[in-house]
């Protein structure tokens, strides 16, 4: 029902959109972003945000600082607001927050087993998963050998199981084997989440449609040129694409076919939204090309908050404040390393 939204939309989600948009107004500024590019020392950095929102989280921290405590803290506070959303939502902005703690899980999975796969220690990688994407059999996923152990001893209890269907094999773990896990994994859950926001409809259908086509495209794009020069086929390769998104179905039949980034580029570029992205791009380069993503991605996440009553804000709140922790981590392991020099290098300014 599109465009009535307004009429019950504040019934159960007002509250909620007011927080989120509450939040919002907390982010970093430019003005915040060239303070702490000026900083000559973590306890600068410490002293900088002390007078924003993450004060509470880093004022009781003694010295010396680590860049990881920062980025722990910072993250700390993301997951106390998600945890405080989650408590007050309703169906069907509940099931909508769980679905965007669903690709942490993803990662944490193959956080877990690539690390076991190379004799790390359980509890070293433990430390290192992201919190929104922690489950209670976390731990045993050191045991399994292959896809199916995995799937039947820790995953089937779990809202990964679904998404299993696609990648049950016997073949041993190796790290080629993970890394069509992590792309297939991450493949079911994106169409599984646009089902589901197609299915809420109205502002959320057509915001949420943009914004996860936005990053199927761009998983396309670096599936591709992460896949150049392996054994990987070009079936094996269109396989990993997600089946929605501007360049389904023809733009990912050309990107199989792919042999190099200038091929990629000129694919991308009958694509008008992406022409921009590897317009900022010389030719052969590749490295800036994350950077020209998350830039876009910036401003398409902005965009949503243009709009009201929907469950878009919920999750490009929580996206840019991913982004601003990327952000902090960098300037941080900049200033710690002494390389100043590079700190507008990879960071994304938001505002």
């Amino acid at each position: 029902m599109y465009g009535f939204e307004a009429l019950t939309f504040n019934i159960n989600g007002g509250y909620l959109e007011a927080i989120v948009r509450g939040h919002r107004a907390g982010l970093l500024t430019a003005a915040d972003y060239n303070n702490l590019c000026q900083c000559e020392t973590l306890d600068d950095i410490k002293m900088h945000l002390t007078a924003t929102e993450y004060g509470s989280y880093l004022q009781n921290e003694p010295s010396p600082l680590h860049t990881t405590t920062i980025v722990e803290k910072c993250t700390l506070k993301l997951v106390d607001e998600y945890k405080h959303m989650l408590c007050q939502a309703t169906e069907p902005l509940s099931t909508f927050l769980e679905y965007i703690t669903y690709g942490h899980m993803i990662d944490n999975v193959v956080l877990i087993v690539t690390g076991t796969l190379h004799e790390r220690d359980v509890q070293e990688l433990l430390e290192k998963c992201h919190p929104l994407g922690m489950f209670d059999s976390i731990a045993t996923l050191a045991v399994a050998q292959n896809m199916r152990e995995l799937y039947r001893l820790v995953l089937v209890d779990t809202p990964l199981a679904p998404y299993f269907s696609e990648c049950i094999t016997s073949e041993d773990l190796d790290d080629m084997n993970i890394e069509i896990m992590r792309n297939t994994l991450y493949k079911a859950y994106l169409e599984d989440f646009y089902r589901f926001c197609q299915k809420l409809g109205g502002a959320t259908g057509e915001i949420m449609s943009d914004l996860l086509a936005f990053e199927a495209d761009r998983r396309a794009v670096n599936i591709s040129i992460n896949s150049i020069g392996t054994e990987l086929t070009r079936d094996d390769r269109r396989k990993l694409y997600s089946n929605f998104g501007l360049l389904y179905p023809y733009g990912h039949e050309e990107l199989a076919v792919c042999e190099d980034i200038d091929q990629v580029r000129a694919v991308m570029e009958k694509y008008p939204p992406y022409q921009s992205i590897f317009a900022k791009l010389s030719y052969g380069e590749s490295q800036m090309l994350d950077k020209a993503f998350y830039e876009e991605e910036v401003k398409r996440l902005c965009l949503a908050f243009e709009q009201q009553f929907h469950y878009g804000v919920f999750f490009a709140y929580m996206r840019l404040r991913e982004q601003e922790i990327r952000n902090l981590m960098w300037i941080s392991e900049c200033v710690a390393q002494n390389q100043k020099s590079r700190v507008h290098d990879s960071v994304v300014f938001i505002f």
